[in-house]
């Protein structure tokens, strides 16, 4: 896990320093509350429907057992005993007091940690693969160069006030569990012929009001010029980007109106400039940053794991939640923070601290945040895996969901959320209650919802999608499928005329209950079956039923 040096250090608390005398003009009422708002927002801080809510960055979803801990004493100190972990690895207070706000980040400079560039018009927190590093899929943890960018990307003069924000994720897995082709930036790692590490660069993604896949603009791109190569990129979107619209400002606008290949073919003019200057990557610097990731020393003579038991819930768990290790005594454990009927994404502080002493205990002192709102244990002996899922039953954080149907990604919605249109949590909960009984059957199915047309549950890539709307005053939600966030993504379509917040449980229900009815057999899965059978008998069953 990378450790600040004295530069971190020195700048995170200056930030907080900065930040607590612009607090205290705000609260005298020196500074209005739109003279405040730019302030706050370079330091992590929205105003949301009730209070002002934080959002801390965890650079590539990475946490020690001692950074948990300090966000649970946050939870439990600060705010209402809870913190709500996101779609982009961060995590979320919702109900802080502005007058607490510089001692929160205060106590998170402690533990290396901050809340910087979550928020404005800055490339915001890299993102990356959350098996990093223990996964024996990868060619390269993609942590090491998530590392590099945050380093170069943090206060970065020039792209500190970009059109719009800007999004950069890494994977390095033939498996995509980084979304990479739904960011503005997503970087696939692989190995070349000549035996060296290069990356394919893909550009303009994202969902919101205007959902586009990334395009292709680079491939084989070698590590030593991926900053340089970055660079490039944000200075063709820094000086074409359009400011006087934000809803056509984000870099995927730009791609789309100008063309991929005219934009790459800027983008090759600007990198050719400045590819052998002083962004060009030394082997030892990226080496250096590579030792902060290396893989803990796991044991060799682990006693024998015993993966059966009379309780049948903790095999369902081990087949669910627990994924292949690069070394053969070990297991990645998936800690759903899905229980039936729960809210997506929330862990008390209570749960937080005990995942960060099964951390410590268990998993080598890391915990991972998922962009799917789970939480990692990357590095757990087999024969733990009984004291970890009996534990984790203690706390209500055993439900064996992993990509299930209940395994819901869903935004904070209109409980929270001054942008949001309608409520995501309680459709959420309804539709897991719902289908629980039936999930195993059911097979991998990813359910997203959105509360607004701003995406942030990733509706637009659900293998069923879900966006809050507001119709005529009240609440009112669409239904989209065939969507997906993975190496094949693919955005979903709108079935048709949308439904209540009644009615959107029981579309959901009839989707998969047709799914169910045609598949051929549990092999195929919801994405295969929608692929051969396309929309038409989905739509059917669901506005002749409503028909009738």
């Amino acid at each position: 896990m990378y450790r600040y040096d004295e530069f971190d250090r020195e700048f995170v608390r200056q930030r907080v320093a900065q930040f607590r005398g612009q607090v205290a003009r705000r609260l005298s009422g020196e500074l209005t509350e739109d003279e405040f708002k730019p302030l706050r927002l370079m330091n992590g801080v929205y105003l949301q429907l009730h209070a002002y809510m934080l959002r801390i960055a965890i650079p590539y979803g990475t946490l020690s057992s001692r950074q948990m801990r300090k966000l649970a004493h946050i939870a439990r100190t600060y705010d209402r005993g809870y913190g709500h972990f996101t779609t982009r690895q961060n995590l979320q207070f919702n109900w802080p007091a502005l007058k607490d706000i510089p001692d929160i980040l205060d106590e998170l400079a402690d533990v290396e940690m901050h809340a910087i560039q979550t928020s404005g018009n800055c490339i915001r927190n890299v993102t990356a693969d959350h098996f990093a590093g223990a996964t024996a899929e990868e060619v390269a943890d993609p942590r090491t160069y998530a590392e590099i960018i945050r380093q170069w990307s943090s206060l970065h003069p020039e792209f500190s006030f970009l059109p719009r924000k800007f999004k950069v994720a890494v994977n390095a897995s033939d498996a995509d569990r980084a979304a990479i082709k739904v960011h503005d930036i997503g970087l696939q790692l692989k190995r070349v012929a000549s035996g060296g590490l290069a990356f394919d660069v893909y550009v303009g993604g994202g969902q919101g009001r205007t959902p586009l896949i990334a395009k292709l603009i680079k491939e084989d791109l070698p590590e030593e010029h991926l900053l340089s190569y970055l660079e490039a990129v944000l200075r063709i979107y820094n000086l074409e980007g359009r400011r006087d619209n934000k809803y056509k400002a984000r870099i995927k606008i730009l791609v789309h109106e100008l063309g991929a290949e005219p934009f790459a073919a800027q983008v090759e003019a600007e990198w050719e400039r400045i590819r052998n200057g002083a962004l060009k990557l030394p082997q030892d610097e990226i080496r250096r940053i590579e030792t902060y990731f290396a893989l803990p020393v796991l044991r060799s003579d682990l006693p024998k794991a015993k993966l059966s038991a009379p309780d049948r819930g903790f095999e369902r768990w081990v087949i669910r939640n627990t994924h292949t290790h690069r070394h053969a005594g070990y297991a990645i454990v998936t800690v759903s923070l899905k229980p039936i009927g729960g809210v997506p994404g929330d862990a008390s502080a209570e749960q937080m601290d005990a995942i960060a002493d099964l951390a410590e205990r268990y998993s080598h002192d890391e915990v991972r945040v998922t962009h799917e709102q789970n939480l990692i244990l990357p590095h757990v002996a087999k024969a733990d895996l009984p004291a970890v899922y009996k534990a984790l039953k203690a706390i209500g954080l055993a439900e064996a969901n992993a990509g299930l149907a209940t395994d819901i990604i869903a935004c904070p919605g209109l409980d929270y959320c001054a942008l949001a249109n309608a409520r995501s949590i309680p459709i959420s909960q309804a539709i897991s209650e719902r289908l629980a009984a039936k999930q195993d059957v059911i097979g991998e199915l990813k359910i997203k919802i959105s509360g607004c047309i701003n995406a942030c549950g990733h509706h637009h890539v659900g293998h069923i999608g879900i966006l809050g709307v507001e119709k005529r005053g009240e609440e009112h939600y669409q239904l989209l499928l065939g969507g997906s966030g993975a190496e094949s993504t693919a955005l979903a379509e709108l079935t048709g005329p949308g439904f209540g917040p009644d009615g959107i449980v029981d579309a959901v229900e009839t989707v998969v209950d047709t799914y169910l009815r045609l598949r051929r057999g549990p092999e195929e899965n919801f994405l295969s079956a929608y692929a051969r059978l396309g929309m038409q008998p989905f739509k059917e069953a669901l506005y002749v039923a409503e028909a009738a």
